[in-house]
């Protein structure tokens, strides 16, 4: 049985209760939102040695690191330091995009050594793997795409981003309206070209059920993926978009039908102004399931500076509703990041996050900021560094920069505000 069904007939599982202990809620309320779909926990059966998280209404917004190597850039190495260092930042999940080497290898090695919840596209293997080795895309098969996402199922993913709301009827109104970027989703584009080739409608969707066999034998949670995000603040809102939200509302409660967990996937590229209203839309259209966010980048000009305009636009979408947060790092729409990267992608988003948590009146969160405030008003270094959302960080900058005087520091140095107001209430 998936989280699901066990929640619809009472059943409280050791992964609800492990949830419900690291959030602070009751576990027979969690229960009751998982059955109602709007939360979910991603935890594949055959995936052993990690701690299970909730995402979802009335939880901590959390936080995915994306890493995987590409067809230029192919380290085992690296990518398994890049998990170690998204995880150290507090990254909630991660996210293996693998597209070059040996993917099956990667892929294998993450979920061996990852303690999150790990996620894939499996559409990336079945293009690069399956097709390019008969000479292009266009030879992929269906059974190749379905024999991709068995295999990644039995070896233990937890969740998987599907691109099956992108519809003939879809790509009908993209080529109509038009648009500056066009597709910018890997996945919807590999879906795009075969469909446009072969005349022929999305596999994923024609063949949904076969899709949900699977994904239910092993209690993979559906992340469904927005093919047509836009790519570009032009593009936003469009009608292309708002067709595939449709769809995938409709496909939510099919999943939900065969007790499987879904979630969301949402844009892209938003301007701050419309941010809110594009979480209302899913929520209203996908009955209240998890929403997953790209971001949203707010401006199309951070270029080298792409995880502040993530920031920026996460904190927004936390607050308006927006349950779980993809980060983006400096090296967005440049090159593959590094291990420093993904470590600056976490823990800006981790910000975002936290800033989001707090103006939805999340308790924990509040009485972080409060905690801090108090050592900062006792000088209390060790505190205030524990309580940093990038310790190692705060930890490095005090111990680089010592002051004169212990108990303050080189910004204000004699002139603490602090020290002085201090002394002279003490008076």
């Amino acid at each position: 049985m998936t989280q699901l069904a066990k929640a619809r007939s009472g059943i409280t599982t050791p992964e609800m209760e492990i949830v419900a202990e690291k959030e602070k809620v009751n576990v027979l309320e969690l229960r009751d939102k998982i059955a109602e779909g709007r939360v979910v926990i991603p935890a594949n059966l055959r995936h052993k040695g990690f701690v299970p998280c909730g995402i979802g209404e009335g939880l901590f917004i959390k936080v995915n690191a994306n890493i995987g190597t590409s067809s230029d850039r192919i380290s085992l190495e690296d990518e398994l330091a890049k998990l170690e260092v998204a995880v150290e930042a507090g990254a909630d999940t991660v996210m293996d995009l693998s597209t070059g080497g040996d993917i099956d290898l990667c892929r294998r090695r993450i979920l061996e050594e990852s303690k999150v919840p790990i996620g894939t596209v499996p559409i990336y293997q079945a293009v690069v793997e399956r097709a390019e080795k008969r000479g292009g895309l266009i030879r992929l098969t269906v059974d190749d795409i379905f024999d991709v996402i068995k295999k990644q199922a039995v070896d233990g993913v937890d969740f998987m981003t599907v691109h099956c709301g992108v519809t003939r009827m879809a790509l009908d109104l993209l080529k109509k309206q038009g648009r500056v970027t066009d597709i910018v989703s890997r996945g919807g584009s590999f879906l795009a070209a075969w469909m446009l080739h072969h005349g022929r409608e999305n596999p994923l969707y024609e063949n949904y059920d076969r899709l949900l066999s699977i994904v239910k034998k092993y209690d993979i949670t559906l992340s469904l993926g927005d093919g047509l995000r836009p790519g570009c603040l032009a593009d936003a809102t469009d009608r292309a978009q708002i067709h595939e939200l449709m769809i995938l509302g409709e496909l939510t409660k099919l999943a939900w039908e065969e007790d499987v967990q879904v979630m969301i996937e949402g844009p892209g590229h938003i301007p701050l102004n419309q941010i809110k209203a594009n979480v209302i839309l899913q929520k209203q259209l996908c009955h209240h399931a998890p929403f997953y966010v790209l971001g949203p980048l707010v401006t199309d000009v951070a270029a080298g500076h792409d995880h502040v305009a993530c920031a920026i636009g996460g904190a927004v979408a936390g607050e308006a509703g927006a349950d779980f947060l993809c980060y983006v790092t400096p090296t967005e729409h440049l090159c593959l990041p590094g291990v420093e990267d993904v470590r600056e992608g976490v823990v800006v988003t981790k910000i975002a996050a936290h800033a989001a948590d707090i103006a939805r009146g999340h308790k924990l969160a509040i009485d972080r900021d409060r905690k801090m405030a108090e050592a900062r008003k006792n000088l209390d270094w060790e505190t205030q560094i524990g309580l940093a959302i990038d310790p190692k960080k705060a930890k490095k900058l005090r111990e680089e920069n010592p002051p004169k005087e212990e108990d303050a520091c080189t910004m204000c140095g004699k002139y603490c505000a602090i020290k002085q107001v201090r002394e002279y209430f003490d008076e």
